[in-house]
């Protein structure tokens, strides 16, 4: 490279690097701004985080606290005080309605549960668990039609406590006499591909109960469960 090409080269180089700290200093502002947002961001992030393990290890603490009482109506006092506006609001729901049925409140428990069951912000499996718990408490509050055509809703194929509210369609009918659709709900129990092994062996001692046939085939299920 000759001298010239050499001073051409050191001029360009020179003119671009006056230009670039002219650009730093003109807009250099906004990758500061840019570093503190990404840097406020996640520390603001990590704060909201901890205020809300921090939350829930006090509703977690206080429901404990609540669960340890020994006398009844001061749990179930205890329990319906803690704030619910977090997530754990379902559990805090399904212990009060439990404390409920063990102090014979069997309407407070329904209403407890039937609330919690039509809160839409609520995951679907509590709001099913609710409304099945719900529909079991209330034998002698809602009338027979009514439970049916609950259970079967919940009895419908997909839902999460299906079996369940299949074998409460079987109570209902031996509670009506109908022997012939009882002993089909259980044999549909006994032969569904997701009965549980406790499930199962209720439907078929039901079954023998009601004089029904026991099928050789469900004892080779027994072996291979």
């Amino acid at each position: 490279m000759s001298d010239t090409d050499s001073f051409i080269e050191e001029v360009s180089e020179e003119v671009r690097r006056e230009r670039l700290y002219g650009y730093l200093k003109r807009y250099g502002w906004i990758g500061v701004v840019l570093v503190l947002g990404l840097v406020g961001g996640a520390a603001y992030n990590e704060w909201r985080k901890a205020q809300a393990q921090s939350a829930a290890q006090a509703a977690g603490d206080t429901l404990i606290a609540a669960l340890e009482l020994e006398d009844n109506a001061e749990r179930l006092a205890a329990l319906q005080a803690i704030d619910t506006s977090g997530s754990e609001a379902p559990i805090v729901a399904l212990l009060t309605a439990s404390e409920q049925e063990r102090d014979g409140d069997f309407a407070g428990a329904v209403a407890t549960l039937d609330a919690l069951a039509a809160d839409g912000s609520v995951q679907a499996d509590y709001r099913d668990l609710a409304a099945v718990k719900s529909l079991m408490l209330s034998d002698g509050i809602a009338d027979a039609q009514t439970r049916r055509a609950g259970f079967e809703t919940l009895a419908a194929p997909g839902e999460a406590y299906r079996l369940i509210a299949l074998e409460q369609l079987v109570f209902l009918d031996m509670s009506e006499g109908n022997s012939d659709a009882a002993m089909t709900g259980l044999v549909s129990i006994v032969e569904d591909a997701e009965v549980t092994a406790g499930l199962r062996e209720r439907a078929i001692g039901l079954i023998v109960a009601l004089g029904g046939d026991i099928d050789p085939a469900w004892s080779d299920q027994d072996q291979s469960q």
